[in-house]
This record gives C-alpha cells, structure tokens and sequence, in this order.
C-alpha cells in the first residue's frame, strides 16, 4: 500500500477505542470516526434518511428534525435482521469509507499517520485497505460498570449492548495489535504509545508491515458470505490498494 500508514482501529464497547483514536491524534495523525461518516449517509435531506424513515417509522426522527440514533439502536441492537434492514436503508457505507482512505493514500505523504477508527471495521472487510488492524478488548464486567457510569444506560440496556457484540476471541485472530483496556489510561496511553513507536521505527527502516487481516477474512467470508450477501455489504470486486 501507497501512502501514509493507516491504521485500522477496531474494538468492544466500552473498551476505550474511541481513547485510543485521541492518544493517535495526539500523536499527529488524521482520524475519521467511521460512525459519524456513517451517520452522515442518513442526515436530513439525504436518500440515506427517506429510506431508514421508511422502514422504521417517523418516531425514529427526534425534535431537531435528525434520526435520533438512541431511538433507532434501540430498534436494531441485537436484532440481526433489523440491523441489517438498517444498514441496506442507510446506502454504502463501503463507499463512504474507502473513499476516506482512499483521499488519505492520494493526498498524504509517506511520513503521515492516519486512523479509521469503526466499530464494525473488520467483518465487512473495511480493514482491507488499512496496512494495519488494532482491536481494543475489555472484560464484561468491566464494560458494564463503564456503560451504567458513564453513558447512564440501564443494566437491561447494557447487558443488549454487550450480548450484541461480536466476542473479542472472534475477531482476535485478525488483529495485529490486541490489547484489552482493563487497567487505567496511563497503561492503555504507554501500551498504544509503544505498539505506535514499533511501527514507525519499522517503516522508517523500510521494513514490511506485514498484517494478519487478509487472511482471516477471507476465512470469515467463506463462512459469512450469505449472511453478508443479505446485508448488502459488498464483499467482491473491490481491489487492494
């Protein structure tokens, strides 16, 4: 791959990805939160929005005339074929995302860092284009205490959350950086410190960066590939850069 190093970055709830995302920007480089790219294909005024209005109702639209996401998760976490109603009504989130990598490998120098942080970054095969993968990980335990304290959810409303989530174990074996967030920010800022530092003494020797990524999709897809189908997430034709 051309260009900057993209890093992929992928993980639980609650597991503090989104704090791994900042650490990465304080060290200078160019993030796009995948999810708010994502919301953006349903913002008023797009087709995105007239097709997920269609197929879940006006109750899903709040005050200020936008899809209250709180109302519409309530309406598809843990419900595979409502999700998957939602991700066919919202347009290509592909698109939208390899687009953004893609601005990054053309206008970006080699000496630049950039992140593509998802919560559903590797099973639609998105980290494809990344030339590395990190997945942040957390005990349950844990991430329900986080989501009682700090999003103010109920624990019904937390135990879906958690039980919707894809097990860490599942996806661990396509990541090329693990790390599970159970301790405090300074380790988690030393580890993503550390694994960063790694990769950029590599590049700047010219060394490879080999990823894992690739072949554990392609396992994942033979396995998945209907169920993938059904959702509408394109997973042939589309080239590696």
């Amino acid at each position: 791959m051309k260009g900057p190093l993209v890093i992929g970055l992928a993980g639980t709830i609650a597991a503090g990805k989104s704090t791994v995302g900042q650490i990465l920007v304080e060290r200078g480089a160019h993030h796009c939160d995948a999810d708010k790219l994502v919301h953006r294909l349903y913002d008023p005024g797009t087709p995105g929005f007239d097709r997920v209005v269609e197929a879940f109702g006006r109750e899903v639209v709040g005050p200020d005339g936008y899809v209250d996401r709180k109302i519409l998760g309530a309406k598809v976490f843990g419900k595979p074929e409502e999700m998957n109603k939602l991700t066919r009504a919202m347009g290509s989130i592909t698109e939208a995302i390899k687009g953004e990598i893609d601005r990054w490998r053309e206008t970006l120098g080699e000496n630049e860092l950039c992140v593509m942080e998802a919560v559903n970054l590797m099973e639609p095969g998105y980290a494809r284009w990344c030339n590395q993968t990190w997945l942040i990980g957390v005990d349950d335990a844990i991430a329900r205490t986080r989501l009682l304290e700090t999003r103010g959810m109920t624990e019904a409303e937390a135990n879906q959350r958690l039980a919707s989530m894809i097990p860490l174990e599942v996806r661990t074996p396509g990541a090329d950086w693990v790390y599970k967030n159970n301790g405090s920010l300074d380790e988690l800022r030393a580890a993503v410190h550390g694994e960063l530092d790694r990769l950029l003494d590599a590049r700047s020797k010219g060394e490879p960066l080999p990823t894992v990524f690739h072949a554990w999709w392609a396992v994942f897809l033979e396995k998945n590939k209907e169920r993938l189908a059904r959702a509408g997430t394109p997973v042939e034709g589309t080239k590696q850069n």
